[in-house]
């Protein structure tokens, strides 16, 4: 779902399940850990080395090379290291490098990193990496231009809403607020790929800025307050078929609170536990436990709206079968029936088919519903709820009938200048 693996989650989900069995980023974090730990032996050893030159013994002190931690060694000595497993190719045995301590130091490695535990590719290999890198930016572009549309569409929606004031009841409040989180979605998925992807040469891995935890922060606010709204649209409709005398404007402010205080508390709960138990990296971390504080209430909110849709199904057949009707209150409950289909993008209902699987379980698919078709979901709700709705549309024809007439009015009573030769 969009909420979770939109393009700077997916790019690294997607290389761990389908380009690889094994995660890039857990590679570079487990040399940077390898690095560290050399780096406490070099400084633990830095006296007996000390001790050793003054004898005027000769020898090899600790080295990192960027990849394995050779040990202190005596003049002569050969000294053997395994091809770090999370490097090495699928299928192998463990392969052996070695290293001689001479006069000079350390010699070269007795068969280079790449040949003892990378395998070459294929043109095969090179091929289908060639077809993911062209899909993945097919992809990139698509969910771009889905929430550029999108972003576009629901500005002029939310400004008609709030040029003609006659339209702005109760439910236009609820759809004119579900507008703003969708247009900020879209503005958090811009500004995330444009701080953590725009620069390619970026590690990604181990960069750990203010500005990179801000924008994915940012994100998930934004997604957070993007379903607590589509709950709230499920709720408030509910409610109006349950109760047809309540009080409207007093349940708006009921509903508020949970719209955008809900992922307010959350986010901030989140980002205090994160600072302090897992400072790592953009706080971009799908693995990590924390990730079930913005996950659950995802969940509750699809799974909320999904039993909504079906209650509302259920009331709109017992109300269609409990009397006869004429033909308005036909046209009426056809009216009913038709807005109920039309909750299905606006409520999210789509996201439940891959809510409850694993990340890596169907992921081509998943991209095309989360990224593709969820980067859409914003202009379909502008366009429902807006440009195709009955009551928007009579009254923006009113308004103008009612310019149009002014003008000629106007037109036609204008004094007339006397001639003058």
């Amino acid at each position: 779902m969009n909420f979770r693996l939109t393009a700077a989650f997916y790019i690294l989900i997607i290389t761990k399940y389908v380009v690889g069995s094994t995660h890039p980023c857990s590679i570079v974090l487990h040399l940077q850990k390898k690095e560290n730990e050399c780096k406490l032996k070099i400084k633990t050893n830095a006296a007996a080395s000390l001790q050793r030159s003054r004898n005027t013994t000769s020898g090899c002190v600790t080295e990192w090379d960027g990849v394995s931690c050779w040990p202190a060694a005596s003049e002569g000595e050969i000294v053997s290291v395994l091809c770090p497993l999370p490097l090495l190719k699928p299928e192998s045995p463990p392969v052996l490098i070695t290293r001689s301590c001479s006069v000079r130091g350390w010699s070269k490695p007795s068969v280079p990193y790449y040949e003892a535990c990378y395998y070459e590719a294929s043109e095969e290999d090179e091929d289908m990496e060639e077809e993911e890198r062209n899909y993945f930016d097919t992809l990139k572009l698509m969910y771009s231009v889905g929430y550029g549309v999108s972003l576009a569409a629901l500005l002029v929606a939310a400004l008609v809403f709030c040029c003609f004031r006659k339209l702005l009841c109760t439910r236009n409040y609820i759809h004119l607020n579900l507008f703003v989180t969708f247009m900020l979605r879209s503005l958090a998925v811009f500004i995330k790929d444009s701080v953590l992807f725009a620069d390619k040469s970026m590690d990604h891995c181990t960069v750990s800025t203010l500005r990179c935890k801000a924008a994915v922060t940012f994100f998930h606010f934004c997604v957070l307050s993007n379903f607590s709204w589509l709950l709230v649209e499920g709720l408030y409709l509910q409610t109006l078929l349950l109760f047809t005398f309540a009080q409207t404007r007093k349940l708006f402010w009921i509903y508020a609170p949970i719209g955008w205080g809900t992922p307010s508390v959350t986010v901030v709960i989140w980002a205090l536990l994160k600072h302090q138990l897992d400072d790592e990296g953009c706080w971009d971390n799908l693995e990590s436990r924390l990730w079930w504080i913005i996950k659950i209430p995802i969940l509750l909110s699809i799974l909320m709206n999904f039993v909504i849709f079906l209650n509302i199904s259920r009331i709109i057949v017992q109300k269609t079968k409990a009397t006869p009707m004429n033909q308005s209150e036909t046209q009426l409950y056809r009216r009913l029936v038709r807005s109920t289909l039309l909750l299905i993008p606006l409520f999210g209902l789509h996201y439940v088919v891959f809510a409850l699987f694993p990340e890596h379980v169907g992921v081509r698919p998943r991209l095309y519903f989360e990224l593709v078709l969820g980067s859409f979901q914003g202009f379909i709700v502008a366009l429902l709820y807006c440009f195709l709705n009955g009551e928007v549309r009579k009254e923006i024809q009113r308004t103008m009938r009612r310019w149009w007439s002014e003008t000629k009015t106007n037109a036609i009573n204008l004094p007339t200048q006397e001639y003058v030769p």
